[in-house]
């Protein structure tokens, strides 16, 4: 383990954005930077994580909304 802080590595708020958008590049990230960069690492994988449940959510959101209006008709 190296005893000098990468000056570079710290909480990417940005990427986090990113992640939340776009789950793969986020996942991708995490995985380049988890050994070199972990508190970046960590932001990606939290975004990552987040785009993922939010993906979901909608997803069952749109299914049961869509089924309403069938039933409707």
């Amino acid at each position: 383990m190296n005893n000098n802080p990468n000056v570079q590595d710290g909480p990417s708020v940005g990427f986090m954005v990113l992640s939340i958008f776009f789950p793969v590049v986020g996942l991708i990230l995490y995985f380049v930077w988890k050994d070199s960069q972990p508190l970046k690492a960590k932001s990606c994988g939290k975004g990552a994580i987040i785009g993922v449940i939010a993906g979901v959510v909608l997803a069952i959101l749109f299914i049961a909304l869509g089924a309403c209006a069938v039933m409707m008709i």
